[in-house]
Formats: C-alpha cells, structure tokens, sequence
C-alpha cells in the first residue's frame, strides 16, 4: 500500500455520514470476518471466498466474488468521493483494514470498516500518483487476486466498481463547490497511461464512450451482468444488459 508522508486528517460528521452511506464504517465490526491482508494473501483466499459466498448466501464462488466486488466498489467510489470532494483518501493499512458481517436493510451482508484517523490530505501534486495508486493497488489488486481462483471476466468485475463512480461523478460535477477537482480527476481517470500495467487503453474512458457522466445515468452501460439477480434479497439491476 502507498505510504503517506503529510499528516493524517480528522473526519467531519459530513463526511462519515457519507461513508456510512456507502457501507463504509470508521468503527470496529461487531463481527468481523477477514482483514484486506488477508485477501491478498494466496493461502487465505478460498476462506475468505467462502466465507462472502456464505455471508452472502451466493449460489456458487463466481456470484460470491461478484457480490464483493460491488461492495469493495463501493469503498472504492467513495474514494474518488473523498478525494474530489475533501482532496483527502483512505490511506491506512491493509491489516487494519476490515470486512465484517453487518445487517443493512434487513440483509446480511458484508462492509467494510476502517479506522477514522487512517484518512489523509493528498496534496495537488500527489493526485495523479494517487489515483493511478487506487487503480493498481486497490482496484486491480483485487480483482486479479479474486480471479486468480474464481472464473469470473475482469470486465464484470470493473464494471461493478464503475457504476458507482458513474453516479458520484454525476453528482459531483453538477455541484459547483466540487465540480473543478471532480474534471481533474475524470479526465486523469480516462488518461490511458494511468492504466498501464492493467489494460491498453483506460476501461473508465471505455465505459464512458465519451459521454458525460450525466447522460449515462437511465441507459445500459454495462456489457456484463454483475449477477446481483442470483443473490438471495437483492433484485435484477433495471439496467441490466440481459433484459
């Protein structure tokens, strides 16, 4: 993980209401299930597999591991969230870093909690090595850990973090007071040299097609399916490529 030189940063009420929001918790779980270490860890991988498919009660590993990675993506717009909106990201460390068992909405599922003071400033000169640290570091990290035992398409998985940053990059465009550092980090968000190492060209821009993020919000975008239908208490998404 990235190591921060400038100092940590205190949260606002605002601000863990947001993350709240996003299943992101700044307590400790009252049932805590693995750490992101854990995650990255090859020989912990299939404990941590069953336990999502069993948290989630997912028919098999490959709606378990696309169940996560829509609830890692969460954590992960909320990220771009954070940074555009209070130029700050979490930066803490992966064993401090934790999936628990939490009721939402009158299902179990998984979210995720870290600690408050593990959130730090990015300075303007640091952002693009930020955002290419999320890509590679958190996002595709990930991803490739999860398909390493799973078979499961890359793109699914991306996909299941990017209708997350379609909305938040919606919203934060429409306001005035973040709509500046928001098209900083869109458009270094679309540079393909920030993905290099994981794709060609960058798979954000490749989604985007060129399009505003406003103008995506009541279309199909997505050219896979992120199985949510199979997903006992979750529903078929209305935009789903399958419909």
């Amino acid at each position: 993980m990235i190591r921060y030189n400038q100092s940590m940063t205190k949260l606002t009420t605002d601000q863990i209401r947001q993350l709240n929001m996003y299943s992101v918790y700044v307590e400790q779980p009252e049932h805590p299930l693995f750490t992101l270490k854990d995650l990255l860890h090859a020989h912990k991988l299939e404990s941590v597999l069953h336990a999502i498919q069993t948290i989630s009660q997912s028919p098999n590993q490959t709606v378990a591991a696309s169940y996560f990675l829509r609830r890692f993506g969460m954590f992960i717009s909320m990220q771009f969230y954070q940074l555009a909106a209070y130029d700050e990201v979490w930066g803490g460390q992966p064993e401090q870093f934790t999936f628990g068992a939490k009721t939402e909405y009158g299902n179990q599922t998984i979210s995720i909690f870290v600690n408050e003071g593990d959130f730090a400033d990015v300075p303007e000169n640091e952002r693009e090595k930020i955002i290419r640290h999320i890509l590679h570091d958190e996002c595709n990290a990930i991803i490739q850990q999860v398909r390493s035992v799973v078979n499961i398409s890359s793109l699914t998985l991306w996909e299941n973090i990017f209708g997350f940053l379609l909305w938040h990059y919606h919203v934060l465009l429409e306001n005035p007071a973040t709509a500046e550092e928001a098209r900083l980090d869109l458009n270094l968000l679309k540079e393909d040299n920030l993905w290099k190492g994981i794709a060609k060209e960058s798979l954000f821009a490749r989604y985007l097609k060129g399009h505003e993020p406003s103008a995506l919000l009541n279309r199909k975008v997505r050219k896979t399916c992120c199985l949510s239908k199979d997903v006992p208490g979750l529903m078929q998404c209305g935009f789903c490529p399958l419909k």
